[in-house]
């Protein structure tokens, strides 16, 4: 029997559209990850992630959501974030997922270092659509 994800337990979502609001992410996830009983490595690692996330929506699409969520599947917490805008997209999602490509002014580490952060990674673009990214950290 597969356990269900449930959704209920702590959730925080931030409206985006200027380079501060990355500043208010940022901080409530560190919290929210201490909560939860990450170590120091694994908040600074995760909240990079965020930032990551945060930064290219307010880059590229100029405004946009981030949620963090605590989420439970059986006994096992993680920590999940959604970052979704209606921007321009990603017209070459495998460039993008390069490590050294950027198509901005960027060092071109950003979507590859988020995935190698998290356990779990989806992005789904669309271009002229926008974008939309799930990612999950486990805790061991």
């Amino acid at each position: 029997m597969t356990s269900a994800i449930n959704f209920l337990d702590e959730q925080a979502t931030f409206d985006l559209y200027e380079p501060s609001d990355n500043a208010q992410v940022v901080f409530t996830a560190r919290k929210m990850l201490a909560r939860m009983g990450f170590d120091q490595t694994g908040q600074y690692l995760i909240a990079s992630a965020v930032s990551e996330l945060s930064t290219n929506i307010i880059r590229y699409a100029q405004k946009g959501k981030i949620t963090l969520r605590v989420i439970h599947n059986g006994d096992k917490a993680g920590f999940e974030i959604n970052a979704r805008d209606q921007g321009p997209g990603i017209s070459d999602m495998e460039n993008a997922m390069k490590e050294t490509y950027s198509s901005g002014n960027g060092l071109g580490i950003g979507l590859p270092s988020v995935k190698r952060i998290m356990d779990e990674f989806q992005i789904q673009s669309t271009p002229g659509l926008g974008t939309r990214i799930t990612a999950i950290k486990w805790m061991d």
